[in-house]
């Protein structure tokens, strides 16, 4: 899947002094105490590392004694410096909570060049590499695998070689010259990947291919020509941006095959489906077109290398829409999340492919070295050994008003074996508080006026549904009424809509001329993209549309929008701009 918009973690922000100031402290640091900052003997930045357990000689092994992994996403490759993007300075505490935490390896991104120089000999900071040096160190002491790239430079300056040839490989290649000789002794947990998602400006497609092709080349041969455990450690060569198309992966698969060496690993990355990634163009659930995306995508990886005896390394997972601590809301419904990780883990899984979490500080909170949702590492790390029991929905819903009647979930077995319902530890009685019909779960109406009891707005309880392996599945049930909008008046750049949500939550928004056009940024497809578009404010009671969107509807010509909510209610609404000012209605 190639991504038509880059996700957060590519924000390009600002060079400034203190990169400088950083890289004098950490210097001085280091000095001081005699650490990893200071800098490192040209052949010995990890000459520290301790091993215990031998790295496998055959490649598939060793690929595969890395399953499960992470990445310090957001980190070494932040721009202009480590903490740049919100995550704090490395520490090897968040390497021992890792390890902990059952990951076998540690993809570490850097991005080198905010820290080189950018006419030849493109010298790297001493200090820099000798805190790289730190930060890898920390890592193989806890008996992790690494993998160490160059990662923003792909867009940085390595994009520009079509038109700048010579400079760039001539850059390239002192870049891994330096890197190859600064860790020429660490042991061969330490892998070298050549860059990360590497991208071809003003270039035709077989230009890129014969660019790409010319980089990892030189890479290899860089590496192995520098000694020591360089001669067979572990390579890894990415497809054309990461993505796993079938002309990449083949592609791909003979510059492997003309390098005749056994130490060499592909790599590729998987965000899902992009609209379900995203939440755009209406798919908001994991539905069979999603499934069928991702089946196909790890197929194609077995097919082209595993089943050649050529490992695979996915070295980014997830979904672009990760959970973000600083966002207000789940863009990707977290049931429909979850169902994604379950299925990505088995696809991993049978057909042989290591995979590495990307995490950005989303699923890790590196200050407090806690998941910081628990329900979706536990599914992610069940994930990796066995399969868990989902259903169509993780949310019963019942109206706040009226009659309660029965309500029937459809339970996704996956060759697991339905075991039961819990409120907390509480088992439901079958027959009286539910019956299961096939693969057909129905909680009753004594249940549910029982579990609902005033009926209050939002979750009035969470149950556990039990499966024979994996981790539970959550039911939340909730209590609603279909949500209802005010009229408002606002600008261009701050307009909210007055809302009661009333116990329900939003799924995605339509946004259509009088005459059936599209209208909004996505001016292919009705349904909007969930946050760029428009956002919920739950705590706010508010619709907020952005100024993108206005930016993408027409002076003074009304726009309909259709609000589709998780319950399947929809409310209609109509917004006129007219210059900066904007006006809401509901009729």
């Amino acid at each position: 899947m190639k991504r038509t918009r880059p996700p957060a973690r590519y924000r390009r922000q600002g060079f400034g002094q203190v990169a400088s100031l950083l890289l004098a402290l950490l210097a001085a640091v280091g000095l001081a105490c005699g650490s990893a900052f200071a800098a490192p003997h040209p052949e010995s930045a990890s000459a520290s590392s301790t091993v215990t357990a031998p790295v496998p000689d055959n490649a598939m092994d060793a690929v595969a004694a890395m399953q499960p992994g992470w990445n310090l996403g957001n980190t070494l490759d932040a721009i202009p410096h480590e903490t740049s993007w919100g995550n704090p300075l490395t520490t090897k505490a968040m390497f021992d909570t890792v390890r902990a935490q059952g990951f076998r390896s540690v993809r570490i991104p850097v991005t080198w060049s905010n820290y080189q120089s950018a006419e030849a000999p493109y010298t790297i900071d001493p200090a820099y590499m000798s805190r790289v040096g730190q930060v890898v160190d920390w890592a193989l002491a806890d008996d992790l695998y690494v993998v160490l790239n160059l990662h923003h430079d792909s867009w940085q300056w390595i994009n520009k070689m079509a038109t700048d040839h010579d400079q760039v490989l001539a850059r390239y290649n002192a870049t891994w010259n330096q890197i190859a000789t600064a860790f020429r002794n660490a042991p061969r947990k330490l892998l070298f990947e050549s860059v990360n998602e590497p991208v071809f400006d003003n270039a035709s497609d077989a230009r890129k291919a014969q660019l790409l092709n010319e980089l990892n080349t030189s890479f290899h041969s860089i590496v192995r020509q520098k000694g020591g455990e360089n001669a067979t450690r572990l390579l890894v060569l990415p497809t054309q941006v990461c993505t796993p198309d079938q002309g990449l992966m083949d592609e791909l698969a003979a510059t492997i095959n003309s390098l005749h060496d056994p130490n060499l690993v592909a790599t590729v990355h998987y965000y899902s489906f992009w609209p379900f990634s995203v939440n755009i163009a209406g798919y908001t659930r994991f539905d069979a077109t999603v499934q069928k995306d991702m089946s196909d995508a790890f197929t194609r990886m077995r097919d082209t290398f595993v089943a050649k005896g050529i490992p695979v390394y996915l070295g980014e997972y997830g979904l672009l829409s990760d959970p973000d601590y600083t966002r207000p809301t789940d863009i990707v419904q977290r049931g429909e999340a979850l169902k994604y990780f379950e299925a990505f883990g088995h696809e991993a899984r049978v057909n042989g492919v290591t995979t590495a979490l990307w995490d950005a500080g989303s699923f890790l909170n590196r200050n407090t070295l806690q998941w910081r949702y628990p329900g979706l590492s536990a599914q992610i790390k069940s994930g990796w050994t066995t399969r868990s029991g989902t259903a169509s929905s993780d949310r019963v819903l019942v109206p706040k008003s009226g009659a309660i009647t029965a309500k029937t979930i459809a339970l996704n077995l996956n060759g697991t074996a339905f075991q039961g319902l819990w409120q907390g530890s509480t088992p439901l009685v079958q027959g009286r508080d539910y019956t299961v019909a096939g693969s057909q779960l129905t909680l009753t109406t004594a249940a549910l006026t029982r579990l609902t009891g005033n009926r209050d707005y939002g979750v009035n309880t969470t149950l556990q549904a039990g499966f024979s392996s994996g981790v539970p599945w959550q039911i939340d049930v909730t209590t609603y009424d279909t949500p209802v909008l005010s009229q408002a008046t606002g600008t261009t750049g701050s307009f909210a809509i007055p809302t009661q949500f009333r116990g329900d939550t939003l799924a995605t928004m339509e946004a259509t001329y009088a005459d059936g056009r599209n209208a909004g940024p996505a001016d292919w497809t009705s349904y909007q993209q969930f946050e760029t578009a428009f956002s919920p404010n739950y705590g706010g009671n508010a619709l907020t549309l952005t100024p993108a969107f206005f930016n993408a509807v027409g002076d003074g010509t009304p726009v309909t929008l259709t609000f589709h909510f998780w319950s399947g209610a929809t409310v209609t609404y109509h917004v006129t701009k007219s210059g900066s000012s904007v006006t809401g209605r509901t009729s």
